[in-house]
């Protein structure tokens, strides 16, 4: 076990890269408040499109037109479908189908969801330290967001764990395999690649798309260049780099900030139980950013199977 604490440049990364779920955690308001309701395939169409098209923009004005190929578009391919194809339809449908705490509160999932997944499939197991603080995060962000007449709709759970899933593994993956040489264009070609997916499935699946007025057309455009586009930049930068048992802590700032823009945007209220749990899992945050590398995963011989797997994807 490593002893000693992180440097200067770790909580500097933590801090940058906790903005990313921080973008996230505005997604229910902007999905309730300023997007078409029960369209999950066009929004998440919608997300992904804009967003990879400009960083893909960007990323060619910088270092010139690369494409993937091989085992590389491979790898690529697998991670936009974890990070952006199954995620954003999943997460979309979790937020018209629940409310703004139940949604959230699923994503307290996440830190035991990846130190399991990351035990499967590269047979690290999980110390202890990172069990008890996912444990918390879990029970902190519970009682911030799952209140006394909550209504569970089972499709929307499902949903809703179905989408933390999936963002799990792109988390496990994208610590997996290794890193892209231009990471701006391999994020860019993540969501191209989801949108070519979800475009013609939204059409076939949804209709022609709705009409759009100005107040859709600036959530919209919020959504993908600011909550996608600049927020996924920003978040795999940081999960490559920060020990893994990290970024799931520091993803627990999504659920926090819906509560919080529920309550400033929407006029919901925290009680005082939500209150305590609000500090509890600002705390697991906190902890989560701060530990580098003092807690995560036994050293151990990654299984062949998943070495094989990740070796051939």
């Amino acid at each position: 076990m490593n002893m000693k604490g992180p440097s200067p440049l770790g909580y500097h990364l933590a801090a940058v890269t906790v903005l990313a779920p921080i973008a996230w955690g505005t997604t229910y308001v902007t999905v309730t408040q300023f997007l078409p309701p029960d369209r999950p395939l066009f929004v998440a169409a919608m997300r992904v499109a804009p967003a990879g098209a400009i960083i893909l923009a960007v990323a060619t004005a910088r270092s010139g037109w690369t494409r993937p190929t091989g085992i590389d578009l491979r790898r690529l391919a697998v991670l936009g479908l974890c990070n952006f194809g199954l995620f954003f339809p999943l997460l979309i449908t979790a937020v018209y189908r629940l409310p703004g705490g139940v949604a959230a509160a699923v994503g307290g999932l996440q830190p035991l969801l990846v130190a399991c997944l990351t035990w499967i499939i590269t047979g690290h197991r999980p110390r202890t330290a990172t069990i008890a603080i996912g444990c918390v995060a879990i029970i902190g962000v519970a009682m911030v967001v799952v209140h006394p007449g909550a209504h569970f709709d089972l499709l929307g759970v499902a949903a809703a764990v179905g989408a933390n899933v999936s963002f799990s593994l792109g988390v496990v993956l994208t610590k997996q395999f290794p890193t892209p040489p231009d990471r701006l264009a391999a994020t860019g070609w993540q969501l191209v690649m989801s949108a070519a997916v979800l475009l013609p499935l939204a059409l076939f699946v949804e209709g022609a798309p709705p009409h759009l007025d100005g107040r859709n057309i600036a959530g919209f455009g919020y959504l993908s260049m600011i909550a996608t586009a600049g927020a996924f930049v920003v978040w795999f930068n940081g999960i490559r780099r920060l020990p893994a048992s990290t970024p799931p802590l520091l993803g627990l700032a999504a659920p926090i900030t819906g509560v919080i823009m529920g309550w400033i945007v929407l006029g919901q209220s925290l009680n005082g139980v939500q209150l305590f749990g609000f500090a509890v899992t600002v705390a697991a945050i906190a902890y989560g950013a701060s530990t580098a590398g003092q807690i995560g995963f036994e050293r151990s011989t990654p299984r062949p199977s998943s070495a094989a797997m990740c070796s051939s994807v």
